[in-house]
């Protein structure tokens, strides 16, 4: 077995060592997990919605140790790491209403009886969680699962294994039956041995370039429904507005989360002339105010490091790479003396007119493009192969109507970060951000497959409607 772990990317402190999961282990959790679907599966759902209320409960008393764990694994502020731990929380009743809404039954008389819709679980799931959300993103997919009557083998990020460590325990708290919901530690090689075996479908957060591979790897496996929850080279478009305002929305989109969410601003699209110079001065000015710290300094920070040194220096490499090509750097991206390698700078860059590259970049790295007028900006706007999140910050309801009708993207916000998403909605993207599965309320879809019935109280005799059908005597 291969030992590895987990430290905080602001200190380099270990807080999690543990064996990564070999074949053998792997084999053993599905065929744990098959025999455990024969059972599951047929448990009444009011006992299902007991099982994940009491895993609620689990996180609730919990709280406070998940949170830290979330902040010190992946650099978030305290604030952001109970914030996290909140919204797992509020998922377990969101989850439950979004599964009798889209996945619930539904009934129709006929003059024979009755048209049914049910809904049936596919199987064994197996569940691939970023680092970027450990709890929350992973708890979207599993919570939504377990409640459809599939099982769950939960695959952490190499990352982040001591979240998944505290969720794995908070079920165990919840007392499920065993196989219901098993955890796998490891890095690449566990995933691909699980993929490998035999499951029913695949739900994943994660990069693009991640995603592509898994549409590759199961093109000729039909049957194993995919979730692909992607990334995203998002734009937001800032038109009109109080300059200073407009800044506070473009910083909440580009640099929260370190820029570490799939959602985030990657580029700025503003009107060319001194109404764009407005808007990019505020946001300079306001780029220059933002803190960064570690997860527990008080006053709190606005962000912490990226999530290793390696996510910095791939990312610095990115940036290089813009600045060689032609761009021009209005703030640098760049380490912060003192800290670990994984602290870095926010960065603004004026790429108008340069042939850049359509990826996203997962730091806090933002791409300024200067246009002549609005279908322009549409135009740039949609200049990607991504189609995750976008948004339009303007007090110009006509201009939003038209954006909106031309944008192709999951989410769309209008005077609000690209951030922003309500869990009560769906959550999710097309082209090269996923496969038109969203998550969050929608989850429900992808975890159970619709079955339609005609039903019959009775053994009806259909033979006059038989055309064409010869009398018995003849």
């Amino acid at each position: 077995m291969t030992r590895f772990t987990s430290t905080n990317p602001a200190t380099g402190e270990t807080l999690w060592s543990g064996e990564a999961a070999g074949p053998a282990q792997v084999s053993a959790a599905l065929a744990g997990a098959r025999k455990a679907f024969e059972s599951w599966s047929v448990t009444p759902l009011k006992t299902r919605i007991a099982s994940v209320r009491a895993y609620k409960a689990a996180l609730e008393a919990h709280g406070d140790a998940l949170a830290r764990a979330i902040s010190q694994e992946t650099g978030k502020p305290a604030w952001e790491g109970r914030q996290e731990a909140a919204t797992m929380v509020a998922k377990i009743e969101t989850s439950i209403r979004a599964q009798a809404d889209r996945a619930g039954e539904r009934e129709q008389g006929m003059a024979f009886g009755r048209a049914i819709l049910r809904h049936r679980p596919h199987g064994v799931m197996a569940v691939l969680g970023p680092y970027n959300f450990p709890g929350h993103l992973p708890n979207g997919h599993i919570v939504p699962a377990l409640l459809a009557g599939d099982t769950v083998i939960f695959k952490p990020s190499e990352e982040t294994p001591l979240v998944g460590d505290l969720m794995a325990r908070c079920w165990a708290e919840a007392g499920l039956p065993d196989g219901v919901f098993t955890l796998l530690q490891g890095g690449r090689d566990t995933g691909a041995a699980l993929l490998d075996g035999e499951i029913d479908g695949l739900l994943f957060t994660g990069s693009a370039g991640a995603g592509a591979h898994f549409r590759r790897a199961f093109v000729d496996r039909p049957e194993v429904i995919l979730a692909l929850e992607l990334g995203g080279n998002n734009p937001l478009i800032a038109w009109d507005g109080d300059p200073a305002a407009i800044a506070s929305i473009v910083v909440q989109s580009a640099f929260i989360t370190s820029g570490q969410r799939c959602s985030c601003a990657r580029r700025l699209i503003v009107p060319a002339g001194p109404d764009g110079d407005r808007i990019v001065a505020a946001l300079v000015a306001m780029t220059d105010r933002l803190t960064i710290g570690a997860w527990d300094e008080t006053p709190e920070p606005t962000f912490g490091p990226l999530i290793s040194a390696a996510a910095a220096g791939k990312a610095r490499a990115a940036f290089a790479a813009l600045v060689a090509g032609g761009a021009t750097m209005i703030r640098p991206f760049e380490p912060i003396a003192g800290r670990s390698d994984a602290f870095v700078t926010p960065a603004i860059l004026d790429v108008t007119g340069v042939d850049v590259p359509d990826e996203e970049i997962f730091a806090p790295i933002l791409q300024l493009i200067r246009v002549p007028d609005f279908d322009a900006a549409i135009r740039a706007a949609n200049a990607t192969a991504f189609g995750l999140s976008g948004g339009l910050i303007s007090a110009d309801a006509t201009l939003w109507r038209r954006y909106a009708d031309k944008a192709r993207a999951g989410v769309l916000n209008w005077n609000r970060p690209t951030t922003g998403a309500a869990g009560t909605m769906p959550f999710g993207g097309l082209g090269a951000s996923g496969n038109h599965r969203p998550s969050a309320y929608y989850a429900a879809d992808y975890c159970a497959y619709p079955v339609a019935s005609f039903e019959a109280p009775g053994v009806i005799d259909l033979s006059a409607e038989i055309k064409g059908l010869k009398s018995p005597s003849a």
